[in-house]
């Protein structure tokens, strides 16, 4: 299997967004994944985190979005490909246009709006972290 550039660093940046709707938070899945992340994705070399998130929704929605204000910064360590891995996660709101559609474009993936108080498979768990602790709570519509 071929890595792709940001795989072989072993730290990958990434743009995630917070999206609600009707009370609920938009997650995403890998298709028979048991885990759901906020949806985004890798920032490019000479991309902004905003920009990237935008770029990110676009391919994998479908639709044109608006990166609102910064929340804050997400580290999560794991293993990939039995290696030790990293990312750092730049955590924006999302705001996805009340009309649009969300359903996933790319075949891998899958989108989902969930209530606040289902969250347990969120990963990284940092994300429910900040849910309960962060002094503007993030993570409440």
């Amino acid at each position: 299997m071929e890595l792709k550039e940001y795989e072989l660093a072993g730290i990958e940046t990434i743009a995630r967004g917070v999206c609600w709707r009707e009370g609920k938070l938009l997650l995403c899945r890998a298709k028979g994944g048991k885990t759901t992340y906020l949806p985004g994705g890798h920032i490019e070399f000479g991309e902004t985190g905003r920009q990237a998130l935008l770029r990110e929704i676009e391919e994998e929605l479908g639709v044109k979005a608006e990166a609102g204000a910064f929340l804050g910064v997400v580290e999560n360590q794991f293993e990939q490909h039995g290696k030790p891995h990293a990312e750092i996660n730049l955590v924006y709101e999302l705001k996805i246009p009340v009309a649009a559609k969300v359903a996933a474009q790319e075949d891998w993936i899958e989108f989902e709006w969930r209530d606040p108080a289902a969250l347990g498979d969120l990963l990284p768990v940092d994300f429910r972290v900040l849910r309960e602790d962060a002094p503007t709570c993030l993570f409440r519509p």
